[in-house]
């Protein structure tokens, strides 16, 4: 029997009342409030490095605490104190009233923890709270094909429903390898170099922690999709990074040379590239290949967007250059090709011996994907090339529309060659700051969201073009225009 002295005794009764009514605001037996000793020095996550400011703005939160938490801080050494952060840890508290939660003792994992709540999210709240036209983030709106829709849903009610294999149904492999076979004359085995996924999402994920050991390095290109470089940190890659500047975008051979040592696993390229619209030449690719296979390197392509080229391109996939079928990860995604985002359905075609590695991560991370999503998505695959060719057409010509009614008021846009997206700068429609607090007054003031292009860079970026998503119904993107124009025109 635990015996307890009479403060203790009334503490304890006062949590008691309080978790009884739904009040407690914690568990207190494996929870540590960390308040730092008077005099200590303490550096934290709140910027604080005075002890005295520290211990009065600790007071100041612990006041706003029921007494069963206030009852419970305890004073530590400031060698602990500099490991976890009392203010972060009392404002999470008090920030969640009525609900019951574990208090942290010691850290998390120092690299997902460094970063903040993606991009996209940010601004799609951003846009619901303030009713505006959501051109943020990339997802299509009415575009979807309603045969693969149906496909889905008699898969749904008269097919298996129960897990189906972990490397994918075999119907949705199959067609992956004849769509290889179809559009870019690969001769794929569907049994040992396909596979499917939750996601090209996940299909990274599963990649990259399936090929990269403790220490190597990954060659990234920036601007880059913002879950690349988290990934490469979570699974202890070395990120080196190969930056391409606006408006042209073009690949330095000078700066991917530099990028490159002798212990590069891996470069990951995303052609066409989110979020500035290239799609890499054959020069520039034949420079990639060519640099890899000196350095025997691995390639992980991100094609996500491959049906998504504008202007009579064609999408050349880096898996069909000299030398490169045996180094070379190909990732698609359903989402894309037949505007189903929601679905999260992707596909990876490599060599056997690259996927066994990422099959084995793949079954610890997700196992597998809904199988009527699969049955879909592999009807989907075996549309006419009329579905495919229209697909890019429709899109070229929304991205048209928009564009040219941004320079109409005054944006200066960049060339799209694939992709989604459109980046422009707002200098000259008189839109004076950075991207971010251009994204900010736009949100808020003209009703419309975009993304500041600068949060595709790990370092400091370019400042001045923000990101605009076109993949939406032409009313949209009207609207769009017409509170952009009037947010512009009463601007002084």
């Amino acid at each position: 029997m635990v015996r307890r002295s009479p403060r203790a005794r009334r503490r304890h009764r006062e949590h008691t009342t309080a978790r009884d009514r739904g009040e407690c605001w914690a568990i207190f037996r494996w929870s540590v409030i960390i308040e730092p000793r008077r005099g200590s020095e303490v550096r934290d996550c709140c910027g604080q490095s005075s002890a005295t400011s520290h211990r009065a703005r600790w007071r100041s939160l612990s006041r706003n605490l029921p007494l069963p938490l206030r009852g419970h801080a305890r004073t530590l050494s400031s060698a602990v104190a500099e490991r976890v952060c009392p203010i972060q840890v009392v404002e999470s508290a008090v920030s969640r009233p009525g609900r019951y939660s574990r208090l942290p003792v010691k850290p998390t994992n120092s690299v997902l923890s460094s970063y903040g709540t993606t991009i996209f999210e940010v601004m799609s709240r951003l846009a619901a709270e303030h009713d505006a036209v959501n051109l943020g983030q990339g997802f299509p709106e009415g575009e979807s094909p309603e045969d693969v829709l149906q496909a889905a849903a008699d898969a749904l009610v008269t097919g298996w429903n129960q897990y189906p294999p972990m490397m994918g149904v075999p119907e949705l492999r199959q067609a992956v390898a004849a769509h290889n076979k179809r559009f870019y004359g690969f001769d794929v085995n569907w049994q040992t170099q396909v596979m499917v996924t939750s996601g090209a999402t996940e299909a990274l994920a599963a990649t990259l922690l399936g090929l990269v050991e403790p220490g190597d390095e990954v060659v990234l290109v920036e601007p880059l999709y913002d879950c690349y470089l988290p990934m490469v940190e979570r699974g202890a890659g070395v990120p080196k990074f190969v930056r391409l500047e606006p408006p042209s975008w073009e690949l330095s051979e000078k700066a991917l040379r530099d990028a490159f040592s002798e212990r590069t696993k891996l470069l990951l390229l995303n052609t066409p590239m989110n979020p500035t619209g290239k799609v890499f030449t054959r020069a520039e690719l034949e420079l990639i290949a060519k640099v890899a296979r000196e350095h025997d390197a691995y390639v992980v392509c991100d094609e996500a967007y491959e049906h998504l080229v504008f202007d009579d391109r064609v999408h050349a996939p880096l898996m069909g250059f000299p030398g490169m079928a045996d180094r070379t990860v190909r990732i698609g995604s359903a989402g894309k090709t037949f505007s189903l985002t929601g679905w999260k359905v992707g596909y990876i075609t490599a060599p056997p011996e690259l996927l066994a590695p990422i099959a084995k991560c793949h079954q610890f991370l997700v196992f597998t994907t809904p199988p009527n999503l699969q049955q879909g998505v592999a009807y989907g695959l075996g549309k006419d090339d009329e579905y495919f060719g229209k697909l890019a057409g429709d899109l070229a010509a929304k991205r048209d529309r928009f564009g040219a009614g941004l320079t109409a008021l005054g944006f200066d846009v960049l060339p799209c060659e694939g992709t989604y997206f459109l980046s422009a700068s707002g200098r000259g429609a008189g839109l004076e700051g950075t991207d971010v607090e251009i994204c900010q007054r736009l949100v808020a003031e003209a009703r419309v969201a975009a993304v500041p292009l600068s949060a595709f860079y790990e370092g400091e970026g370019p400042t001045e073009f923000i990101r605009f998503s076109f993949c939406k119904p032409n009313e949209t993107l009207d609207e769009a225009l017409r509170r952009l124009g009037e947010y512009l025109g009463a601007k002084p």
